[in-house]
Protein backbone atom coordinates (compact mmCIF):
# COMPACT_ATOMS: atom_id res chain seq x y z
CA UNK A 1 0.00 0.00 0.00
CA UNK A 2 1.44 3.30 -1.11
CA UNK A 3 0.63 6.38 0.98
CA UNK A 4 0.88 9.81 -0.65
CA UNK A 5 0.69 12.90 1.57
CA UNK A 6 -0.39 16.29 0.17
CA UNK A 7 -0.88 19.55 2.06
CA UNK A 8 -2.07 23.04 1.17
CA UNK A 9 -0.04 26.23 1.45
CA UNK A 10 -1.15 26.88 5.04
CA UNK A 11 0.29 23.63 6.41
CA UNK A 12 4.04 23.45 6.41
CA UNK A 13 4.94 20.06 5.06
CA UNK A 14 8.00 18.28 6.36
CA UNK A 15 9.50 14.81 6.25
CA UNK A 16 8.62 14.41 9.91
CA UNK A 17 4.95 15.30 9.28
CA UNK A 18 4.75 12.94 6.29
CA UNK A 19 6.31 10.06 8.26
CA UNK A 20 3.95 10.64 11.17
CA UNK A 21 0.93 10.65 8.81
CA UNK A 22 2.13 7.49 7.02
CA UNK A 23 2.69 5.69 10.32
CA UNK A 24 -0.78 6.64 11.56
CA UNK A 25 -2.47 5.50 8.34
CA UNK A 26 -0.45 2.27 8.11
CA UNK A 27 -1.19 1.27 11.69
CA UNK A 28 -4.91 2.02 11.37
CA UNK A 29 -5.35 0.28 8.01
CA UNK A 30 -2.79 -2.54 8.35
CA UNK A 31 -5.42 -5.28 8.03
CA UNK A 32 -6.36 -3.88 4.59
CA UNK A 33 -2.79 -3.32 3.32
CA UNK A 34 -3.01 -6.19 0.82
CA UNK A 35 -6.38 -4.97 -0.48
CA UNK A 36 -5.32 -1.36 -1.17
CA UNK A 37 -3.06 -0.02 -3.90
CA UNK A 38 -2.80 3.54 -2.61
CA UNK A 39 -4.09 5.95 0.01
CA UNK A 40 -3.93 9.66 -0.75
CA UNK A 41 -3.89 12.05 2.20
CA UNK A 42 -4.94 15.68 1.69
CA UNK A 43 -4.30 18.02 4.63
CA UNK A 44 -5.65 21.55 4.65
CA UNK A 45 -6.28 24.48 6.94
CA UNK A 46 -9.67 25.75 5.82
CA UNK A 47 -9.43 29.15 7.50
CA UNK A 48 -5.86 29.80 6.40
CA UNK A 49 -4.07 32.05 8.86
CA UNK A 50 -7.25 32.84 10.81
CA UNK A 51 -7.87 30.66 13.86
CA UNK A 52 -11.19 28.90 14.19
CA UNK A 53 -12.86 25.74 15.42
CA UNK A 54 -12.67 22.66 13.24
CA UNK A 55 -10.55 24.38 10.62
CA UNK A 56 -8.06 21.54 10.11
CA UNK A 57 -9.26 19.09 7.47
CA UNK A 58 -7.98 15.65 6.50
CA UNK A 59 -9.34 13.92 3.44
CA UNK A 60 -8.33 10.33 2.78
CA UNK A 61 -8.90 8.61 -0.53
CA UNK A 62 -8.31 4.86 -0.57
CA UNK A 63 -8.01 2.85 -3.76
CA UNK A 64 -9.14 -0.73 -3.14
CA UNK A 65 -7.92 -3.21 -5.76
CA UNK A 66 -10.60 -3.70 -8.40
CA UNK A 67 -13.06 -1.21 -6.84
CA UNK A 68 -13.97 2.45 -6.99
CA UNK A 69 -12.03 4.80 -4.68
CA UNK A 70 -13.43 5.49 -1.23
CA UNK A 71 -13.11 9.01 0.17
CA UNK A 72 -13.67 10.25 3.72
CA UNK A 73 -13.13 13.64 5.36
CA UNK A 74 -12.75 14.69 8.96
CA UNK A 75 -12.45 18.21 10.40
CA UNK A 76 -11.03 18.99 13.82
CA UNK A 77 -9.29 21.65 15.89
CA UNK A 78 -5.82 20.26 15.13
CA UNK A 79 -4.10 18.07 12.56
CA UNK A 80 -3.68 15.09 14.87
CA UNK A 81 -7.41 14.86 15.58
CA UNK A 82 -8.28 15.44 11.92
CA UNK A 83 -5.96 12.65 10.76
CA UNK A 84 -7.03 10.21 13.48
CA UNK A 85 -10.71 10.90 12.79
CA UNK A 86 -10.34 10.46 9.03
CA UNK A 87 -8.32 7.25 9.49
CA UNK A 88 -11.04 5.84 11.74
CA UNK A 89 -13.76 6.77 9.24
CA UNK A 90 -11.81 5.14 6.41
CA UNK A 91 -11.28 1.99 8.46
CA UNK A 92 -15.07 1.74 9.01
CA UNK A 93 -15.77 2.37 5.31
CA UNK A 94 -13.31 -0.37 4.28
CA UNK A 95 -14.74 -2.72 6.90
CA UNK A 96 -18.17 -2.13 5.39
CA UNK A 97 -16.95 -2.63 1.80
CA UNK A 98 -14.95 -5.78 2.42
CA UNK A 99 -17.51 -7.17 4.86
CA UNK A 100 -20.16 -6.95 2.15
CA UNK A 101 -17.86 -8.53 -0.44
CA UNK A 102 -16.72 -11.38 1.73
CA UNK A 103 -20.13 -11.93 3.25
CA UNK A 104 -20.93 -14.30 6.02
CA UNK A 105 -20.16 -17.94 5.44
CA UNK A 106 -23.23 -19.82 4.37
CA UNK A 107 -24.29 -23.08 5.94
CA UNK A 108 -23.49 -26.10 3.85
CA UNK A 109 -26.52 -27.57 2.15
CA UNK A 110 -26.71 -31.30 2.77
CA UNK A 111 -28.82 -33.13 0.21
CA UNK A 112 -31.73 -35.03 1.70
CA UNK A 113 -31.44 -38.78 1.38
CA UNK A 114 -34.70 -40.62 1.60
CA UNK A 115 -34.51 -43.70 3.80
CA UNK A 116 -36.87 -46.67 4.26
CA UNK A 117 -38.04 -45.17 7.56
CA UNK A 118 -38.96 -41.93 5.75
CA UNK A 119 -40.99 -43.90 3.21
CA UNK A 120 -42.89 -45.72 5.99
CA UNK A 121 -43.62 -42.45 7.80
CA UNK A 122 -44.85 -40.87 4.57
CA UNK A 123 -47.09 -43.88 3.82
CA UNK A 124 -48.51 -43.75 7.35
CA UNK A 125 -49.12 -40.00 7.04
CA UNK A 126 -50.91 -40.41 3.71
CA UNK A 127 -53.08 -43.26 5.08
CA UNK A 128 -54.08 -41.10 8.07
CA UNK A 129 -54.89 -38.17 5.75
CA UNK A 130 -57.05 -40.41 3.55
CA UNK A 131 -58.84 -41.94 6.57
CA UNK A 132 -59.58 -38.46 7.93
CA UNK A 133 -61.04 -37.35 4.59
CA UNK A 134 -63.20 -40.48 4.27
CA UNK A 135 -64.13 -40.39 7.76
Amino acid sequence: MQIQVNSDNHIQSSIRLEEWVRTTIESTLERYAEDLTRVEVHLSDENGDKPGPHDMRCQLEARPKGHQPISVTHKADNLELAIDGAAEKLEHALEHLFGKLRGKPRAAVVPFERTAADALLEDEFLENEQAAQNG
